[in-house]
């Protein structure tokens, strides 16, 4: 217990986050490894999927470009906050770490549910969910303005007291697990572990374009909060992956742009002025009721 009262300075903090997301990225290319030549031993392994494993990896690159720029001025306006704004300042230590982590899970069900039912949202993070195949690669497919929602649900935090470096560890940590649940390799686990934490067979719940499963399981290690929520569904039928209009292309530029071009063709076929502003921003299935 003297661990976790023990001060940690921000720098090492980072350090820990940088070293745990290089240590995740080799671990996630070996399993993506596995994953196909499990596959190709099953003959179920087509050049389809390779190029579509390419694309998510390439749509990282693009979103690492924008992201650099966000990303100053997220963490800038959260040091601001938390200089200025917060109702305490927080002590860097273990209990600040894992109470951090938690918090940041519970925002994270929140973020995402949101960026699923507002149309700007899912414009980005349909991108994700476009791939018809699901593998650890799919786990880095990004949409362009992925980075950009955080900011605001993350900052909550900070006006808590939270340094800003635990909130970035905290949002990496649930990130990085998530990365794993990306996979048909595991099948269900125990069930004590199913109806606490987040898993492969919630998370191929949470992809699948079935109409039970749309919008479910928006949980990042915890699925208890899909529980708290309504928004559960357990694994039953066979998932089908990606969007209910399937992109059926594996051009990284396309798969990239996908949302944005959805979101386009949504604004420009709705009547009027203020329902095209609504369009922007009210679920992606919502309709006017004056056409």
């Amino acid at each position: 217990m003297e661990f976790m009262n023990t001060l940690i300075d921000e720098t090492q903090l980072y350090a820990w986050e940088v070293e745990l997301g290089d240590w995740f990225y080799i671990v996630s290319f070996a399993f993506l490894g596995f994953e196909l030549l499990r596959l190709a031993v099953k003959k179920m392994l087509s050049w389809n999927m390779i190029g579509d494993t390419v694309s998510n990896f390439l749509t990282q690159v693009g979103f690492i470009i924008i992201a650099f720029a966000i990303f100053g001025v997220g963490i800038g306006l959260q040091f601001y906050m938390f200089e200025y704004w917060s109702i305490t300042q927080l002590p860097i230590n273990g209990w600040t770490i894992v109470a951090g982590i938690i918090f940041a899970d519970f925002i994270y069900y929140w973020e995402h549910r949101f960026e699923h039912r507002n149309s700007l949202g899912w414009s980005t993070h349909a991108v994700h969910h476009s791939s018809p195949y699901f593998n650890i690669s799919v786990a880095y497919r990004f949409g362009p303005i992925d980075s950009l929602f955080p900011i605001a649900f993350f900052l909550p935090m900070v006006v808590l007291g939270f340094h800003p470096a635990v909130v970035l560890f905290g949002e990496a940590f649930v990130l990085l697990y998530q990365t794993f649940l990306h996979t048909e390799t595991i099948g269900k686990l125990s069930r004590p572990i199913e109806a606490v934490f987040n898993t492969p067979a919630h998370h191929r719940v949470h992809h699948g374009s079935n109409p039970q499963y749309l919008d479910k399981n928006y949980g990042g290690m915890l699925i208890i909060w899909d529980r708290m929520f309504g928004t559960f569904e357990e694994e039953k039928e066979k998932v089908v992956y990606g969007l209910t209009e399937q992109i059926m292309s594996v051009n990284p530029f396309k798969v990239f742009f996908c949302g944005f071009i959805w979101l386009a063709k949504r604004i420009a076929r709705t009547p009027g002025f203020t329902n095209k502003m609504k369009a922007l921003v009210m679920p992606p299935d919502w309709e006017p009721t004056c056409k």
